[in-house]
């Protein structure tokens, strides 16, 4: 396959977003990861996506190898240094993917700017509705969505133990989070499962992007928490909807409410025994999936 580069990028706003970039043909495609990853996580994609497709994966802000200089408080701060990122590279008329909380990304960054991205892979993507954050401050507490990022800061379930074992190179903890909920049935090979493990922590956005995907509606639909905003009628691009039927981090419910909110304009693909993470768990039924949509 083509040559990977590792690059860099400074953004007006003054961030530098790190990213890589596959050679290629004239297809170009924009990989956006998710939570808890970075373009390190699209690696398996980058080696065997067939080589008529130029790649590019990026590391979003407070992730990898990019900066946080300034806290991430939405999913337009994301998408907005991408439309930055892609400003400053030149790149136009691509096909977005973007993987879980990459898919908030990538629809924000459609319906703000159009005539920039072609076609739109969702890939077991949160909702047009976002993603809710429960969860309990104290023990004593009963579990309740939370509408402050100062209170998923202080969560004791999926916050402050995530960032602890961040900080003290807890590796065993993150692949116990990563078998239960994630690769439930293949892992990556042992020297890559560790590689992402160290990939996993570089982010330093954790509580802002729960946060993030917790107030993120698009939708016409109150989400508990805020009202939507309607916008997810300006996403004027063919959208595929691909999610695995054994995913564990995104309910069915909330596949069905991106396939209802966005209407005619997705088509909905269940990827058999596949979980979150369909680049580990069967690779070519997804290469196949995206590539038959890309080339209609």
């Amino acid at each position: 396959m083509g040559k990977i580069s590792m690059k860099e990028v400074l953004l007006p706003n003054g961030e530098t977003l790190a990213y890589r970039e596959r050679e290629g043909g004239e297809v170009k495609v924009l990989l956006i990861h998710g939570n808890m990853t970075s373009s390190k996580h699209w690696d398996l994609v980058l080696d065997n996506m067939d080589a008529k497709y130029k790649l590019y994966a990026v590391d979003l802000r407070g992730f990898g190898g990019s900066s946080y200089n300034n806290l991430v408080m939405s999913m337009k701060d994301f998408s907005d240094d991408v439309k930055q990122f892609v400003d400053e590279i030149d790149l136009r008329d691509f096909a977005f993917v973007g993987w879980s909380t990459g898919g908030a990304v990538a629809m924000q960054f459609v319906v703000d700017y159009p005539g920039y991205c072609n076609k739109l892979v969702l890939l077991a993507s949160e909702s047009t509705r976002g993603y809710p954050f429960d969860g309990k401050i104290n023990e004593q507490d009963v579990p309740r969505r939370f509408s402050l990022h100062e209170e998923i800061k202080q969560d004791l379930i999926r916050t402050i133990p995530v960032q602890t074992a961040y900080d003290t190179n807890n590796a065993e903890l993150l692949k116990l989070i990563w078998n239960s909920v994630i690769y439930t049935q293949n892992q990556p090979a042992p020297e890559l499962y560790d590689e992402y493990v160290q990939d996993m922590r570089t982010q330093r956005n954790l509580a802002e992007v729960h946060h993030a995907n917790n107030i993120f509606n698009i939708s016409h639909h109150h989400n508990g928490l805020v009202e939507g905003n309607g916008k997810v009628d300006l996403i004027d691009v063919p959208v595929l909807v691909l999610q695995g039927d054994r995913d564990m981090v995104i309910a069915k419910a909330m596949t069905q409410e991106l396939v209802e909110d966005l209407g005619d304009k997705a088509v909905y693909i269940e990827l058999k025994d596949c979980g979150h993470s369909p680049l580990v768990d069967d690779l070519p039924q997804l290469l196949k999936a995206m590539a038959q949509f890309l080339e209609e």
